[in-house]
C-alpha cells in the first residue's frame, strides 16, 4: 500500500506543521521520555527509567535518536539488524544494563514510537504491530539478532537500550520539533546538541558518524559559529545576514563579536551581549550589506580569550536572482488542490531571513484516491519591494499528481497573474516573489481581466472597483484612443463592454485609469 509504511504524517490524530527533516547543524530540541521495558525502570542517568536528551549531551554523550512506529515495515527490518543494539552494547553509558564492561562510554541510544496513538500492549505484539519490539526474538516474524561482544547482561533477544512509547502530546511535540516526515527517521545528536539525519546504518557506520561530532566542551572560553542564517537565494538589493553562535565553553558566555567578509573584505559586523550557558545559542542580526550582488559570506565569531579558532567560522553561499516573480501589490493568493495523500503536502512563504510568514497543511488523507480543493489563502502581509520565497513540499517526494488524484498548486497576485503553478514535482517546488510597491489598500485597479482574447465582435473588460470613477479606453498601438467609457459611482466587480467588429484586425491596448493610476492589457482583434 503506497506510503503507509513510510510516512509519519499518516498518524491518526497527529498535529504536524513541518515540511522536511531538521537541517543538518541545527540545534536539537530537548525532550524527556520513559523506557517502556520493565527491566529499565531503575536504569538511566537518573535511576528512574527516564531519559532526558540534554542530560546525556551535556555529559558528553552523542545520542542516536530513532523515531519509528510499531506498524512500520522498514522500521521493523532495521530493528531486526541489531545495529543499534550493537552500538549501545559496545559504546553505551558505562554501568548501564546491557552495556559491555569495555564500552567506550560515549554513545546513548533512544528509540521512540512517534505514533502517539500506539497502546503499550502494541509494543508487545498487540493489534496493528509487526512483532514484539522489546523482545524481537519472541516474535513469530523475528529473526536472530547478532549481539556485540563481550556477552551482555540482558537476556538474548531483549533490546538493551531504552524504547519509549510517549503519550500523544509528547510524541506530537517531538515530531514537530524534529520535523518528522517519515518513519524511521534516525538522527545523530552531538554533545554540542547539533543534529544530523544519518538514516539506517550498521553499528560500525553509526559509530563512524559519532566520531564526526565536535569534541565535548572542555575549554573555559570557547565560542562557536553554528550557521549563517537566511535564504541562499535572494533578490537584488540590501541583504541583512544573521549568524547563530553557540557557547562551547564550560563557563557562561557574556559577549562576542562577529565579522562577515566577502572576498576578504569586511562587509558586515554584529555584536552579542547576554548570558549563554554551556551549549546555549543565540542568533545575532548583523549590519545590512547594501547592494549585495551575491557571493560567499564568511562569518567569524570571536570573544576575549578564545583560543579555539577551529569552530569560529562558517561560510554561506548566497546567489542573487535578478528575475523574481513580480506581484503587483503586497498580497498574493495561494490555491492548493491536494491528492489523496494530503497529509504529505504543505507549503510556506518565508522572508529573506528565512522566517515563515504564512503556511498551510498538511491535511488529513482521504480514504480513497481523489482530490480536495483547499480554501484560498490570501497572504497580505508582504512588505512592498521585498523578496519572499514560496515553497510547496511533498514529504514522500512524488508531488500532487496524478496517480492518486489530480492535485495542483498556484500562487497569484491580486490581478490573478500566475506567479507559480504546477502539480508534478518531487520533494518541493516554488521560487522567489518580489512584493509590489503598492499595498493592497493602495491598489486601485484589481482583478483586471480582458476577454475574450483574441476577440472578434466584443471585448469585455472586468475589474474590481475600489474608487468612485474609472476611465476605460481602447487604444491602438500608435496611442490613438478609438473608444472610451467613463464609469462612476462604482463598487465591487464591474464589466465594461466594447463593440470591436469595426476595428481592423491586429493588436490593441485596453487602458483603465483611476485616481491618476493606470494599467493596460493587450488584446488581439481578429
Amino acid at each position: 500500500m503506497k506510503k503507509l509504511l513510510f510516512s509519519a504524517l499518516l498518524l491518526v490524530g497527529g498535529s504536524f506543521t513541518s515540511q522536511a527533516q531538521v537541517a543538518d547543524g541545527s540545534v536539537a530540541s530537548d525532550f524527556t521520555v520513559s523506557a517502556y521495558q520493565s527491566w529499565l525502570s531503575t536504569a538511566g542517568m537518573n535511576g528512574n527509567g527516564t531519559y532526558n536528551l540534554y542530560d546525556y549531551t551535556d555529559a558528553g554523550y552523542t545520542v542516536i535518536l530513532d523515531v519509528s512506529a510499531t506498524w512500520c515495515g522498514p522500521c521493523w527490518n532495521h530493528h531486526l539488524t541489531g545495529a543499534l543494539d550493537d552500538l549501545y552494547i559496545n559504546h553505551g553509558p558505562a554501568g548501564e544494563l546491557g552495556v559491555s564492561p569495555t564500552s567506550t562510554d560515549d554513545v546513548m541510544v533512544i528509540w521512540l514510537d512517534g505514533d502517539g496513538t500506539t497502546a503499550d500492549a502494541t509494543m508487545l505484539n498487540g493489534n496493528g504491530t509487526i512483532g514484539n519490539w522489546i523482545d524481537p526474538l519472541s516474535s513469530p516474524s523475528g529473526s536472530a539478532i547478532t549481539y556485540g561482544n563481550p556477552a551482555v547482561t540482558t537476556t538474548v533477544g531483549q533490546v538493551p537500550f531504552p524504547m519509549a512509547n510517549p503519550i500523544s502530546t509528547v510524541a506530537n511535540q517531538i515530531n514537530d520539533d524534529y520535523e518528522i516526515a517519515y518513519f524511521p527517521t534516525i538522527y545523530r545528536i552531538c554533545p554540542n546538541r547539533t543534529i544530523k539525519e544519518v538514516g539506517q546504518l550498521n553499528a560500525t557506520q553509526f559509530y563512524t558518524s559519532v566520531g564526526q561530532c565536535p569534541a565535548p566542551a572542555t575549554a573555559s572560553i570557547d565560542v562557536a559559529a553554528l550557521s549563517v542564517d537566511g535564504s541562499s537565494e535572494i533578490c537584488p538589493g540590501e541583504y541583512t545576514p544573521k549568524v547563530t553562535i553557540q557557547n562551547n565553553s564550560t563557563t557562561n558566555l557574556s559577549g562576542a563579536t562577529i565579522s562577515i567578509t566577502l572576498g576578504g573584505t569586511e562587509v558586515s559586523t554584529g555584536t552579542f551581549t547576554g548570558n549563554l550557558a554551556m551549549y546555549e545559542y543565540a542568533q545575532v542580526t548583523c549590519s545590512a550589506i547594501a547592494s549585495f550582488n551575491g557571493g560567499t559570506l564568511v562569518a567569524t565569531v570571536t570573544t576575549s580569550g578564545d583560543n579555539n579558532a577551529a569552530n569560529a567560522t562558517k561560510n554561506k553561499v548566497v546567489t542573487v536572482n535578478n528575475s523574481p516573480q513580480e506581484a503587483v501589490t503586497n498580497m498574493v493568493k495561494v490555491d492548493i488542490t491536494t491528492d489523496r495523500y494530503a497529509n504529505e503536502t504543505s507549503w510556506e512563504i518565508t522572508n529573506a531571513a528565512g522566517a515563515v510568514i504564512a503556511s498551510g497543511g498538511p491535511w488529513a488523507a482521504l480514504s480513497a484516491n481523489g482530490q480536495t480543493v483547499r480554501p484560498t489563502v490570501n497572504v497580505n502581509n508582504l512588505t512592498p519591494d521585498q523578496c519572499y520565497r514560496f515553497t510547496i513540499y511533498d514529504s514522500f517526494g512524488d508531488g500532487l499528481c496524478c496517480d492518486y488524484g489530480n492535485g495542483a498548486y498556484s500562487v497569484k497576485d491580486v490581478n490573478n497573474n500566475v506567479l507559480f503553478s504546477g502539480s508534478t514535482f518531487t520533494d518541493e517546488a516554488g521560487g522567489l516573489i518580489r512584493a509590489g510597491v503598492l499595498g493592497v489598500n493602495e491598489m486601485t485597479i484589481t482583478n483586471f481581466n480582458v476577454y475574450p482574447n483574441p476577440a472578434s465582435d466584443k471585448v469585455n473588460v472586468a475589474f474590481e472597483a475600489i474608487n468612485d470613477a474609472y476611465e476605460i479606453e481602447m487604444i491602438d498601438l500608435q496611442g490613438r484612443v478609438l473608444s472610451a467609457q467613463t464609469l462612476t459611482g462604482l463598487s465591487g466587480t464591474q464589466v465594461a463592454s466594447f463593440d470591436v467588429n469595426e476595428f481592423a484586425k491586429g493588436s490593441y491596448l485596453v487602458k483603465i485609469t483611476t485616481n491618476g493610476v493606470s494599467q493596460t492589457q493587450s488584446v488581439v482583434i481578429r
